[in-house]
């Protein structure tokens, strides 16, 4: 859990450029909490020192942290609603903004050219106090395997908070490569990255929507810090920190949950196959599944949904057994095949009702998927 440490409070007074307020403030909103429940938690702390302006926020599952240049007048704290904040410091004309705390009346006044505002202040002492991150050691991780490997398995997370484990992904390092995994228990993704460098030691479960906004928080960069604390992890990118809670719990056996034998293996080209169930799921509506038929030379996709209309397409497939049908959710189906990335994909089949597995040409991608019953 975080802290819940008083933060000091002070006086606070300070001129900044506007363009590098909104920068800051854009980058800790997104930890912003959007619950109501608690107020200050859909704050922004302001910590102002030294010739600079520490930002913060948190959710109590994750928190941002970033710092800029100002003019600092007057050390001092102030939490402060932080969307509303962001929405008037972007709307403001071009200059210098000016950040006055007045605490007797509980009060931020915003000045910039010849708008003023007055936002209501939350308590400091509220704020929770955020991991300590200045003693930790940090790793320096290649940017480009650990995003990749986040956008291939991130979306196979649950989102379904009753069962806490499966909203995360297993990340691992072991020597020389990066693991993750993530399964929602309709599909699962895992994928091996290489990755050079001396990386920790870590086997974590990291909630999926931590690791999506460090995806968005390191888009540019070529290193990402990553430091390992008792509970959280921490990530550091484009001049700023992401700090996200462990989630405690234990990961599913996905090694188990992968057959070992297939009845059918085959190769199709990926743009192909990818392009048609994207066109053929358009009528795929109300959880209607999409059917996957394979008959002698050719794959067929296919979806129908009663008062809407139905769609259809095949192409060659290098198929030779009696025909098989099988049908899958349309939005994990094309999920697994935007996933792989090498030019051609290995569809793997044991039976309608057992799962199926994609694969591209390497063996560092493994997305199962588990159809659906058909009806007739």
């Amino acid at each position: 859990m975080i802290d819940s440490e008083p933060v000091t409070s002070g006086l606070l007074k300070l001129s900044i450029a506007r363009d590098a307020l909104a920068d800051r403030l854009g980058v800790v909103a997104r930890a912003v909490s959007t619950r109501t429940t608690v107020l200050v938690l859909g704050g922004i702390h302001l910590h102002a020192e030294s010739g600079r302006l520490e930002l913060s926020a948190t959710d109590m599952e994750l928190s941002l942290r970033a710092s800029v240049d100002a003019a600092v007048a007057s050390s001092g704290d102030v939490v402060v609603p932080g969307r509303l904040l962001l929405e008037i410091v972007r709307a403001l004309p071009a200059g210098d903004v000016t950040l006055e705390h007045r605490p007797e009346e509980a009060l931020l006044e915003v000045i910039c050219g010849s708008a003023s505002y007055r936002l209501n202040t939350y308590s400091t002492e509220d704020f929770p106090r955020l991991p300590d991150v200045s003693g930790a050691t940090t790793h320096a991780v290649e940017a480009k395997a650990l995003l990749a490997t986040i956008a291939r398995v991130g979306r196979s997370a649950s989102r379904d908070e009753s069962r806490p484990v499966l909203t995360g992904v297993l990340v691992r390092f072991e020597p020389g490569k990066l693991v993750m995994a993530a399964t929602d228990s309709y599909r699962l993704a895992v994928k091996e990255t290489a990755a050079g460098g001396e990386l920790p030691d870590l086997e974590a479960i990291i909630p999926a929507r931590a690791l999506q906004e460090l995806s968005r928080l390191a888009g540019g960069a070529d290193e990402i810090g990553l430091a390992v604390l008792d509970n959280h992890v921490a990530f550091s990118a484009g001049g700023a920190w992401l700090t996200s809670r462990r989630i405690d719990g234990q990961f599913p056996n996905y090694r188990q949950l992968i057959p070992e034998q297939f009845e059918h293996i085959v190769e199709l080209p990926r743009e192909e196959i990818l392009d048609a169930v994207r066109r053929v799921a358009l009528m795929a509506q109300r959880n209607s599944p999409i059917r996957v038929r394979f008959s002698t030379g050719e794959i067929t996709v296919s979806a129908q949904t009663q008062d809407v209309g139905e769609a259809r397409e095949s192409l060659p497939a290098p198929f030779t057994a009696e025909t098989l049908e099988i049908g899958f959710n349309a939005e994990f189906l094309r999920d697994g095949l935007d996933s792989i990335e090498s030019p051609t994909l290995r569809f793997k089949l044991i039976s309608p009702l057992r799962p199926a597995v994609l694969e591209g040409e390497g063996d560092d991608y493994t997305y199962l998927i588990m159809p659906i019953r058909l009806a007739g």
